[in-house]
C-alpha cells in the first residue's frame, strides 16, 4: 500500500483479517488506556492478498502532563522467521 492508500483508514477494520480484528482492536484500546502490549502476533493482508505475519508492540504516547494522547505501534514482518522456524522443526 502507498501512504495515500492507508492514511485516514481504520487499521483494524480495513487491514486486519476478521478473525483477528477483535484482539488487535483490544491491543490498541489497551494502549490508549496506558497499558502497553509487547510481542503480539497477528496476520495482515497485503494489497495483493498475501498473508504476512506481524509482531506488534503498542505503547501509549503521553503529553508532558502524562495524559495519553495516542498510540505508538511498531510492527515487524516476521513471516520469514516463522517459516524458518517451521522448517527447522521438521
Amino acid at each position: 500500500y502507498t501512504p495515500d492508500e492507508v492514511m485516514g483508514k481504520n487499521l483494524v477494520k480495513e487491514f486486519i483479517t476478521k478473525d483477528y480484528q477483535a484482539s488487535v482492536g483490544m491491543v490498541i484500546d489497551q494502549a490508549l488506556h496506558g497499558d502497553e502490549t509487547a510481542n503480539f502476533e497477528f496476520p495482515l493482508m497485503t494489497k495483493e492478498g498475501a498473508r504476512i505475519e506481524i509482531l506488534l508492540n503498542a505503547t501509549a504516547r503521553r503529553n508532558p502532563e502524562g495524559k495519553v494522547i495516542g498510540v505508538v505501534g511498531i510492527g515487524q514482518d516476521i513471516t520469514g522467521r516463522l517459516a524458518q522456524e517451521r522448517e527447522y522443526s521438521k
